[in-house]
């Protein structure tokens, strides 16, 4: 697996209390140099404003600019709701975005898996306002950048604890999503009634779960049957995760019971998926995940995945609640 990494993206809200914490990609970047996965990764760039603006308005690049550059040495919110930006944050959301391109296009073109380890945060941004610790929505950037490139139709899967509302904003044309998540948790967005049948084979299909305790196998299971089933619907060129980890058990920004080890899994399901559709095309873009250390283990439970091709996990579907296999029936029939 082809890991891209930029220390610029550790500037934003560098001395800034917050859980969205430069410690974030440093701590996953040591924990991976110390395995030897950065020797060779990939390099980074910004993003282009023509590319972000494939999924932002003009309007809002601008804003964030302006309202950035007036910040200095110091920290406040963007105008346009709940996302803290300082001095350094556009220069990081520039690169971030344009590192998850950079993934996207290695792993389109070599039929193959990549990482793209960045912050801020991407999943929440919306065209025309930044919330929930994201400024620029690096997935979905990356995901029209490709489609403007080589055509290519994209799944965006979203395991983040929080709904990616950002994301599901702009589906449509080429692009299809299908998350898991707390609900009602933040944002609020993505309940049950949330799935519907685009134009042109896209979908967008969100299953809300219970906000604690769901569980490992439940969860595992549910997306053991979720994610091939989806993926044969829209006939996607290329699948790019929405790589959240803040599901884990004990932590602390979400918390679903789920243990550590089950990124493994669900990297197996993934790369199941990506070869029987995708040519064994996907990118990895991270998102949440706030417990430092069960960050940095579940990313790299992902590139061990991977890389030895692991096997779909035995999942018990039988331990889906009642609720959630209800809304699967009623999404895949």
């Amino acid at each position: 697996m082809l890991i891209v990494y930029d220390e610029r993206c550790a500037e934003h809200l560098r001395g800034v209390p917050h859980p969205e914490s430069p410690q974030r990609v440093e701590a996953v970047a040591a924990h991976l140099r110390e395995r030897g996965d950065l020797r060779d990764a990939l390099p980074a760039r910004d993003a282009t404003d023509a590319e972000i603006e494939l999924v932002h308005s003009e309007g809002y690049v601008n804003l964030v600019e302006r309202e950035v550059a007036s910040l200095r040495a110091s920290a406040g919110y963007l105008s346009t709701g709940d996302t803290i930006v300082d001095g350094a944050s556009l220069d990081a959301a520039r690169r971030a975005a344009g590192a998850a391109i950079a993934g996207a296009q290695a792993a389109y073109e070599g039929n193959g898996a990549a990482f793209a380890i960045v912050r801020p945060p991407g999943h929440h941004a919306e065209s025309t306002r930044g919330m929930g610790f994201c400024v620029f929505n690096n997935a979905a950037i990356a995901a029209r950048t490709l489609q403007a490139q080589t055509g290519a139709r994209t799944l965006i899967v979203d395991f983040d604890y929080h709904h990616g509302n950002g994301t599901q904003a702009v589906a449509g044309d080429g692009l299809s999503y299908v998350s898991t998540h707390g609900y009602p948790a933040y944002p609020g967005t993505g309940g049950p009634d949330e799935n519907y049948a685009l134009p042109n084979e896209d979908a967008i299909v969100n299953v809300p779960l219970p906000p604690h305790g769901f569980g490992t196998e439940p969860f595992v299971a549910l997306w053991k049957r979720l994610l091939p089933q989806i993926a044969a619907r829209v006939k996607p060129d290329m699948l790019i995760v929405s790589a959240g980890f803040d599901y884990v058990q004990g932590d602390p920004v979400g918390d679903l019971g789920v243990a550590v080890s089950a990124a493994a899994d669900l990297a197996a399901i993934v790369n199941a998926a990506a070869q029987s559709f995708c040519d064994g095309r996907v990118l990895y873009v991270l998102e949440g995940g706030y417990d430092i250390g069960a960050l940095a283990a579940s990313v790299a439970h992902v590139i061990d995945a991977h890389r030895a091709s692991s096997p779909v996990p035995d999942a018990d579907a039988a331990t889906i609640p009642q609720t959630q296999q209800a809304l699967l029936r009623r999404i895949l029939t």
